[in-house]
């Protein structure tokens, strides 16, 4: 990483008299197999080394990028930068970040593992997976898909105004999609698994639940339609937190694209809930120690027993708002920094997900959703969702149901939350799951 440092701070140490210069630095590299029928569907290793480069004078800002290291393209691109600055718009809350005295958190995210684990043995992984999928219920008609994945992400930062940053993670995950079938059914299901290194990584409990979630959806029906008690399973209840975590940004609220604009200090959820992004966790997939402006990360509270804490912010967001940035910039070289959320997650409750169910009379347990993005309006709140699950009777699991919808607003579904599980699930995306019990959801079925 000292390379990609040196490199950064070559860059800053041409800037001229007037102007503010910031260098982005970035080495990613990446593998993805594919299985399929017990061969090698798709192998794929990639490098990419680039870098990005800001440059701001007067209220403006131009920037260029390149995707190289190469020596001789360094000066061209920061020339590029300075060029683009004659098409800016002044900004009186454009500066690059100043250091403010947050240390990065001590963290070990980075396992050479990843990189010293031979491509056969990646290979394995995958081909294992799709096999113990295969093997795992006689229903188990096929595998739509079985992945490994890895990444490994060296990044440095060194600005004019002091910032000298550096920060390194690895990552990886098994995913699998089987196929069950019965009596000319057939049904889909996922299952999981990541860590920091192969070595972390359950083919079996990955395969295992593929198969469960597949095979324990033969034989759904539509649900009633009504007003009803709704358990958002962990990959549920993840993918709605993570919209939440969006219209947090602070980038968000100034461009009115945030439900909770305006609603700092007021309750917006639940008093049992507490919602954080905390980068610094490294049970989060997503953790890192520095942000795409080269400050420390941080554990910022954004709900705290159902108030309306904070939003996070960048450098020129926090400007804009009067406060100071939550560490919170993302970027990669190829893009000026924007806003958002890390790594959310719901403070857990201290009840198993079956001890909530069986309170339940009458209701449903979600286990997936399709469409969920494009159905949230982030500016009402208002979605609407296809899913499946099992519905609930007097406590326990029924029958599997399907090809239904799940409607509400965001607003009233965080105020609508009965009971947070204690089964906090990090997965591979910006958000942790856990199990939600929402006391009232519009369910359209038939």
């Amino acid at each position: 990483m000292s390379e990609l440092l040196d490199i950064a701070g070559r860059i800053v140490g041409w800037a001229e008299s007037g102007e503010q210069v910031e260098a982005v630095v970035v080495h990613e590299r990446e593998t993805e197999v594919r299985a399929y029928e017990g061969e090698v569907e798709s192998l794929t290793a990639a490098e990419s080394r680039g870098v990005g480069v800001r440059v701001v004078r007067d209220g403006r800002q131009g920037f260029a990028y390149a995707g190289t290291l190469d020596p001789d393209a360094l000066a061209e691109v920061l020339r590029e930068a300075r060029d683009n600055l004659g098409f800016a718009t002044p900004d009186e809350h454009c500066a690059l970040a100043e250091p403010d005295g947050v240390a990065p958190a001590e963290m070990d995210l980075y396992r050479a593992s990843v990189l010293d684990h031979p491509t056969d043995a990646k290979v394995q992984l995958a081909l294992d997976l799709e096999r113990l999928t295969r093997s795992a219920d006689h229903r188990i008609s096929g595998v739509e898909s079985a992945e490994y994945s890895d990444s490994v992400s060296e990044s440095a930062v060194a600005t004019t105004t002091g910032i000298r940053s550096t920060s390194r993670e690895t990552g990886c995950f098994l995913a699998a999609y089987a196929l069950a079938e019965q009596d000319g059914e057939t049904q889909t299901g996922f299952g999981f698994s990541l860590g920091r290194q192969p070595g972390d990584l359950d083919v079996a409990a990955a395969a295992a639940e593929a198969a469960e979630r597949s095979t324990r959806m033969l034989g759904a029906v539509k649900p009633p339609s009504g007003r009803m008690t709704v358990v958002l399973d962990p990959w549920v209840s993840a993918q709605f937190l993570g919209i939440v975590g969006g219209t947090l940004s602070g980038e968000a609220v100034q461009k009115g694209r945030s439900l909770f604009a305006e609603r700092l200090g007021e309750d917006v959820a639940a008093p049992i809930l507490t919602l954080i992004d905390d980068p610094t966790d490294p049970a989060a997939y997503t953790a890192t120690g520095t942000d795409g402006e080269g400050l420390a990360t941080r554990r910022n509270v954004l709900l705290a027993d159902g108030r309306l804490e904070r939003f996070v912010h960048n450098s020129e967001t926090a400007r804009r708002a009067g406060t100071s940035s939550t560490g919170s910039a993302v970027r990669g070289y190829s893009s000026t920094p924007g806003v958002g959320v890390r790594a959310v997650a719901v403070v857990a409750g201290d009840r198993s997900p079956a001890e909530l169910i069986s309170e339940i009379r009458d209701g449903l347990l979600v286990q997936g959703v399709s469409g969920l993005h494009s159905g949230v309006n982030p500016v009402s709140g208002d979605f609407s969702t296809g899913a499946e699950g099992l519905r609930i009777r007097d406590g326990e699991l029924a029958e599997p149901v399907r090809e239904f919808t799940i409607a509400s607003t965001i607003q009233k579904m965080l105020h609508d939350v009965t009971a947070i599980g204690d089964d906090v699930q990090w997965l591979p995306m910006r958000a942790a799951g856990v199990t939600l019990v929402i006391g009232e959801l519009t369910v359209s079925g038939v």
